[in-house]
């Protein structure tokens, strides 16, 4: 028998807004695994960036460990994984809507509305991405253009139905595309100004992916036109003096944030 680590084994039981974060961060980049053979079942999350995998592990109690490994399918770059052993919480993702093998089938799950925000900042963690275009004016000044939120799934149901969702919160825009291997939903300018106040309005701190975050603020200061009241507290909530900084150097080249390898050209394609 394997060692058995400490964890919340009743954290699903009850929603709340990490339990929510969490969920939907596990949708965007969780598998279930049911070993038979050994009569195991595990929860595995592979992810590029350890931090979200130790944010996800402390809101789970959990001890297990973040193991660090190279990638098959990312040209040799370094993957973290986080794995759980536990029926239970393997039997309470079933409940909610999960199941191996579930990237191209999955549906959008039931969850209560309160907590519907919380679900979407951690699938939009796990799966999403957003950038900001910028060009230059007539006279050489850099002008920012628009900005862009998108998030990739292999299961067109599931973005229907999130879709749908989002238009209960009045964000009403989305665009279903599909790519060569995958589905992105696209929202634009006003629509991802809408879906920031949504996923960050109630976040607390330590509870999303700061330098998504911080994306979204880089374009506010270069776009302030476009900040309201509730955009100002959520950025003076989360601006302490470290948290927001300037865009690196790649990542004022890239200008996007946690795409999969196929949404650079998926960019450049909506674009033209």
């Amino acid at each position: 028998m394997g060692i058995r680590h400490k964890v919340n084994e009743k954290f699903f039981d009850k929603w709340s807004p990490n339990m929510a974060y969490v969920l939907g961060y596990i949708y965007a980049d969780g598998t279930l695994i049911n070993c038979d053979y050994i009569r195991a079942r595990y929860l595995q999350i592979v992810s590029i960036d350890k931090d979200a995998l130790e944010r996800v592990r402390g809101m789970m109690d959990s001890k297990h460990n973040i193991t660090k490994h190279k990638s098959l399918y990312l040209k040799g770059h370094t993957i973290y994984k986080f794995k759980i052993g536990n029926h239970k919480i393997y039997d309470d993702l079933v409940k909610h809507g999960l199941y191996p093998n579930k990237s191209l089938t999955v549906k959008f799950p039931d969850i209560p509305k309160k907590y519907t925000p919380h679900f979407i900042r951690g699938y939009f963690d796990g799966d999403g991405c957003v950038y900001f275009e910028k060009r230059k004016s007539y006279t050489g000044k850099i002008v920012v253009k628009r900005i862009r939120a998108i998030f990739t799934s292999g299961s067109k149901i599931f973005f229907e139905k999130m879709n749908e969702i989002m238009i209960g919160f009045g964000i009403d825009n989305g665009k279903i595309y599909n790519s060569k291997r995958s589905f992105q939903l696209v929202f634009n300018n006003k629509d991802s100004i809408s879906l920031f106040k949504l996923m960050y309005k109630e976040a607390g701190h330590n509870t999303f992916f700061m330098r998504k975050f911080k994306i979204f603020n880089d374009y506010f200061k270069a776009r302030p036109v476009n900040i309201d009241r509730t955009i100002r507290k959520i950025i003076d909530m989360h601006d302490n003096g470290h948290v927001v900084k300037k865009l690196t150097r790649q990542s004022a080249k890239l200008l996007h944030e946690g795409a999969n390898p196929s949404v650079a050209s998926f960019v450049k394609k909506i674009n033209t």
